[in-house]
């Protein structure tokens, strides 16, 4: 069974809209050990929900795993790890962080207790969660 997963991005950095427009990337950037942790643990055909950051603080749309992870080849450092992935599309409505707080169900998220964590998995009662936020 497939694992399901939250990445942060900047959008000013790099955001879903850029996503969907290059329809695939290489997702790298990644140099905290629990995130590099977490992304060792990614694999190919898992499902993965693009959260902004900054300003936002929104998770905007889905994405696939295309890859498992690999050595990422712009670095020398064996530690980093990247993976592809595409966007899927986005979901209904943004879901905010502040929105996210206020459920219990997902109180012991890792998006609300390590905010700063850019790799984190979600369980498939997470996941259910935040897709009805999104619906609204």
């Amino acid at each position: 069974m497939a694992n399901r997963w939250l990445f942060k991005s900047d959008p000013e950095h790099y955001s879903y809209q850029d996503l969907t427009h290059d329809k695939k990337t290489v997702w790298d950037g990644i140099s905290n050990n629990l995130a590099l942790k977490h992304l060792r643990n990614v694999r190919r055909g898992d499902e993965v929900m693009i959260y902004h950051s900054g300003g936002e603080r929104s998770i905007v749309g889905l994405a696939e795993v295309l890859s498992d992870p690999y050595s990422d080849p712009k670095k020398k450092e064996s530690r980093l790890v990247v993976v592809d992935i595409r966007a899927r599309g986005e979901i209904p409505r943004p879901v905010g962080l502040d929105e996210i707080k206020k459920h219990a169900e997902l109180k012991d998220f890792d998006l609300v207790r390590l905010p700063r964590l850019s790799v984190m998995q979600v369980s498939d009662k997470q996941w259910e969660a935040l897709l009805a936020l999104a619906k609204g």
